[in-house]
């Protein structure tokens, strides 16, 4: 509880200073950041260097191209991979992390805008960069004070906030979030109807004057126990499921075309309509498979088991 206590209150802190002196000189950081044409390069070494690889990822994963550099490996080698375009962001909580030195001159000879993150005005880092990003001297939660918690959870808070008005900024969507992650959770759930659904000549179509055995034809090869009826127009008519069929069958009805036992209002969705939308959807109508279509014209079909396949469920 008392770790927790003490963090909060440096979060406390942090807030404070964010409207004040902390707030212009983080607005003036972001301005920097948006008129780079280059990457965000961030170091730091030790918790800091940790917490660096984070704000990095963030940056990456949100809009802003950005990846971390390690100070020590910086001075052999790894500054051939910063470029005159790009930003660097240094964090160390003394602001005197020896190896920034070969950083900073660098960053001085290539005329390349650095961003200071640290708890000293007067520190190395802090004269150097263009601008300094200055966090309040909070009380770590170590019992010892020694050990970086407090100090490293205000870098973190304080470059998430960075991360998420860059995001802001930059008009980032959820769309171009999911290009950035196709894989786990965060790929399952911005996955949408037109990423799965079956389209093209894929889609089993009918029209409204099919006769029944045609239908069943259409239906076995398009392998999604249903076919689509569509007048001359494009516009959607109905459809036929496995499930007509067999109705059809129990009532002696399966003579003549298929307006006699087709669905005339299937549930659809649109293109752009959450997978786990399309779930829920057919959960609530037991229903295995959705129309897709804009405006009155279908453009695919979904089936629960290519929403499984994906991992929606």
């Amino acid at each position: 509880m008392r770790t927790v206590e003490l963090e909060a209150r440096g979060l406390a802190q942090l807030r404070a200073m964010l409207l004040g002196p902390l707030g212009a000189a983080f607005e003036r950081a972001v301005e920097v950041v948006m008129a780079s044409h280059g990457r965000v390069v961030i170091s730091g070494l030790g918790k800091s260097g940790h917490v660096a690889r984070k704000i990095a990822a963030t940056l990456a994963s949100t809009g802003t191209p950005s990846f971390f550099m390690h100070p020590a490996e910086a001075s052999h080698g790894d500054l051939g991979m910063v470029t005159k375009d790009d930003v660097l962001i240094l964090v160390s909580w003394s602001g005197e992390t020896a190896e920034f030195r070969p950083v900073i001159e660098y960053g001085k000879r290539f005329s390349i805008p650095m961003i200071a993150l640290t708890s000293k005005q007067d520190s190395t880092i802090a004269r150097a960069s263009d601008v300094s990003l200055i966090l309040p001297s909070a009380e770590e939660a170590c019992p010892n004070k020694l050990a970086p918690t407090t100090s490293t959870t205000l870098q973190l808070v304080l470059g998430d906030a960075l991360a998420v008005t860059l995001l802001e900024r930059r008009g980032f969507s959820p769309e171009q979030f999911k290009v950035f992650h196709p894989g786990g959770k965060l790929g399952t759930i911005l996955i949408r109807a037109a990423d799965l659904m079956h389209s093209g000549p894929d889609l089993p179509v009918v029209t409204p004057d099919t006769p029944v055995p045609e239908v069943l034809l259409a239906m076995s090869a398009g392998r999604l126990g249903c076919v689509l009826v569509k007048a001359e127009d494009g516009s959607l008519r109905g459809i036929v499921t496995d499930g007509d069929i067999r109705r059809a069958v129990t009532d002696g009805d399966l003579a003549g075309i298929v307006t006699t036992f087709m669905t005339k209002s299937p549930v659809s969705v649109s293109p752009s309509t959450l997978a786990s939308e399309c779930v829920a959807l057919m959960n609530e109508r037991r229903i295995t498979v959705l129309v897709v279509r804009e405006g009155a014209k279908p453009v695919g079909l979904l089936h629960m088991h290519d929403l499984l396949r994906a991992g929606i469920g």
